[in-house]
């Protein structure tokens, strides 16, 4: 059963972006699937407490709708974080546990605590929880939070293997950083990011843009389908899109998608054209992805010279498939054919590549030389370091 501090009673009304803070693993996917069972807003799950209060900035930036902090493994630390949380973010600070008391639920209300929810919990007490979570908060357009980063990533032709990198680059933005990122496959009419990911999805880019007029966070949120790695992913259509694409429904999408998710990445693929769009123009960073051949570097030249002027959108060369040593065009010649550093070189690794289509596990989620490569364009892009690959441990700060 649930027990909350004296709230009234409201229907479930918003999609609500939530955190959850759980040492116990048994205990977090539980909740995890309480409340995916109620909602489809990203949750993002963090696998042990704070080394300390004062690392709680990063969490507090996110500025999450709710965050759950597991009581029962370190009551005392618990009840300080939760105090400390509350003091300096607008979120919903909830705390769960198997089981409470009188005594207890005293002390989570003078630690500010607004919820102390039983895991197991009884059935329709986590939605009306997030009913009032949803009651208490602002609409989407009332947030004065900055919006997200846009990540763009634009292939010199097709089979560069821009979406191999930008879907492994959206991964670890969600799995090595704990970033809210939402994936978009723009790479039409048939992308195959969802492919690449191993995920299915009933719906697709061509749903939002084709319903521009009434999208809103709410409704891009049931579009998505959620990935292993807390990504959240817009797919490609599984079959020809009936309709064409206009620049003011990608502007809609991108506006919608970037003021719910803290780093929307877009796979724009080989075939899209940017003109008129808000893709480069408000984009963070673009990544032109392409390869040492002939054609790809006269289309990358044609695409420079077309859409990066002098003082443009900031333009990131990725040389993908590198072979040092071979008889392929090396990363100085690419730079001076193209007249533009190469600022990443993701090496060859066809049997690592091949690994990854065969059994749909992105890259950067095992160790080798390609996943090291993407992983510090993302720790670059979201200004955060790198942690080793083979540590475990969550913190606010790496």
């Amino acid at each position: 059963m649930s027990a909350s501090i004296q709230f009234p009673r409201a229907p479930y009304t918003r999609v609500l972006s939530i955190a959850i803070i759980g040492p116990d693993e048994r205990r977090r996917k539980m909740l995890a699937s309480e409340i995916a069972s109620c909602q489809s807003g990203p949750i993002q799950e963090h696998f042990s407490y704070p080394p300390g209060l004062h690392h709680v900035q990063n969490i507090v930036e996110q500025n999450f709708d709710a965050i759950f902090i597991d009581l029962e493994s370190e009551p005392e630390f618990a009840l300080e974080l939760a105090e400390n949380i509350g003091a300096h973010s607008s979120a919903t600070v909830i705390v769960y546990a198997p089981s409470g008391n009188r005594e207890l639920l005293m002390r989570c209300m003078r630690a500010g605590v607004r919820e102390f929810v039983t895991v197991p919990g009884a059935p329709g007490a986590m939605a009306e929880i997030l009913g009032r979570v949803s009651l208490n908060r602002p609409t989407v357009s009332t947030l004065t939070k900055a919006a997200a980063k846009l990540f763009v990533f634009l292939g010199a032709k097709g089979g560069s293997g821009v979406t191999t990198v930008a879907c492994n680059f959206a991964v670890a933005l969600a799995h090595d950083f704990h970033q809210n990122t939402l994936l978009i496959d723009l790479d039409l009419p048939l992308g195959d990011a969802a492919l690449n990911l191993g995920i299915d999805s009933e719906y697709s880019t061509v749903n939002a843009l084709e319903d521009s007029s009434r999208l809103d966070s709410n409704f891009l949120s049931s579009l998505l389908v959620r990935h292993s790695s807390s990504l959240q992913v817009l797919a490609a259509p599984g079959k020809f899109p009936s309709i064409e694409t206009s620049s003011e429904a990608i502007d809609k999408l991108l506006a919608v998608a970037r003021r719910s998710f803290t780093n929307v990445v877009v796979d724009a693929g080989a075939s899209l054209d940017p003109s008129g769009t808000a893709l480069l123009n408000e984009a963070s960073i673009v990544y032109l992805v392409t390869q040492g051949s002939i054609p790809e570097l006269r289309n990358s030249n044609r695409l420079i010279s077309e859409h990066f002027p002098a003082g443009g959108p900031r333009l990131e060369i990725v040389l993908n498939r590198s072979q040092p040593g071979t008889l392929e065009i090396d990363e100085e010649e690419v730079a001076k054919e193209l007249a533009w550093p190469v600022k990443w070189a993701i090496p060859s690794d066809w049997a690592v590549v091949r690994q990854m289509q065969s059994t749909a596990t992105p890259l950067v989620l095992k160790n080798s030389p390609i996943s090291q490569a993407i992983r510090q364009m993302a720790s670059s892009a979201c200004g955060l370091p790198l942690a080793p690959q083979k540590k475990k441990r969550f913190s606010f700060f790496r």
